[in-house]
């Protein structure tokens, strides 16, 4: 990440570091969003995931003479007064990379605190370019597969960013109430042969014996598969299923005294009091709704595109949208913030590839 272009005499704002970064909870190097214990406010800057299509992304090492040098990020840089994000971006990789940003969807927003600079991260998905990338500030780059990072060591700041990228773009919910039990393992099998990689058993009318069995089956499966699955509202039936997480309803959420100790956990969401308290008790990821209308409740409205753009403005945590959405969504999707979508019907038709 370097300074705002060779024509700016703003510095890098890393090189207003002198210390390493500010631990706060967990060990990040994270503060909770909207504090300023700087009076000058945060240095804003935008970083590029640069995903190709096999998805590995890229990250740049610093070069010598930087403060941190020799580490590894994103690359991006400081965005100047009065530019827009997403202008910034294409202005820094072009300098930077020497590629020309065709297509970039806005992702997190977060904040990280070092000794002596505040800074605010707006990182965006990029996802079509022109050109080859190269270093012209003859910095090295690496391109890498999210969960199997080659290159060391890596700025402290990226380490929330580069979990977020191990979420795959579409959450499924369990079926088993429409399909059957064993007809969905059958929808189940074929879901994951095509790629999907996450999933939510979420059963609320199966007696607690069959849906231990169920869960089990649901795990053995998914874990073949190389996948991971949350089990909905019950963080000690995700325990006992060998289950990797826990997925939290709305109510649960705003209850909650604390994260639960289950691994991953997701949360339910409905609005920006919602979104904020899945941060606060740090959830990995949420899930908003309703989009769009739902066969469960075809007479009420979901919230909309637009609105959900809104509420994913700055958001520090990944989100994924959810409600009467279908595979050809995602990209709608992900337009507007989001990291990707949760489907329930819309997950087993025609077992397509995640």
């Amino acid at each position: 990440m370097k300074p705002a272009g060779s024509h700016s005499s703003q510095p890098d704002p890393l090189h207003r570091v002198g210390r390493s970064p500010v631990r706060t909870h967990a060990g990040a190097s994270v503060e909770t969003p909207g504090s300023l214990p700087h009076p000058s406010g945060r240095v804003e800057v935008v970083a590029a995931v640069i995903t190709g299509p096999d998805g590995r992304f890229l990250l740049g090492q610093r070069p010598a003479g930087k403060v941190y040098a020799g580490y590894w990020e994103f690359p991006g840089g400081k965005i100047e007064p009065g530019e827009a994000p997403l202008a910034a971006l294409k202005r820094e990789l072009h300098e930077e990379l020497g590629i020309e940003v065709e297509r970039a969807w806005p992702w997190l927003t977060r904040d990280y605190d070092y000794a002596h600079a505040a800074v605010r991260l707006h990182f965006f998905r990029v996802v079509r370019w022109s050109g080859e990338p190269r270093g012209r500030e003859n910095q090295g780059f690496a391109w890498q597969f999210p969960g199997a990072i080659s290159v060391d060591p890596l700025l402290p700041a990226n380490g929330p960013i580069l979990r977020a990228l191990r979420l795959p773009p579409v959450y499924a919910i369990s079926h088993a109430a429409e399909f059957g039990e064993r007809e969905f393992l059958l929808h189940l099998e074929r879901a994951l042969a095509g790629g999907l990689k996450l999933l939510q058993v979420r059963e609320k009318q199966m007696p607690a014996d069959q849906l231990l069995r169920f869960t089990g089956q649901v795990v053995e499966l998914a874990h073949a598969r190389g996948a991971r699955v949350l089990v909905n509202g019950d963080a000690a039936l995700a325990l006992r299923a060998g289950a990797d997480g826990v997925h939290l309803t709305s109510a649960q959420l705003m209850q909650a005294q604390r994260r639960p100790e289950a691994g991953l956990v997701g949360a339910s969401c409905h609005d920006a009091g919602e979104l904020a308290r899945a941060w606060e008790l740090g959830a990995d990821f949420a899930v908003l709704g309703p989009v769009l209308p739902t066969p469960s409740h075809p007479g009420a409205a979901g919230i909309g595109w637009d609105r959900l753009a809104a509420l994913l403005e700055n958001c520090a945590l990944p989100v994924y949208a959810l409600g009467g959405l279908r595979a050809d969504d995602l990209d709608a999707a992900q337009q507007r913030g989001a990291h990707g979508i949760s489907m329930l019907r819309g997950a087993w038709d025609g077992a397509a590839s995640r």
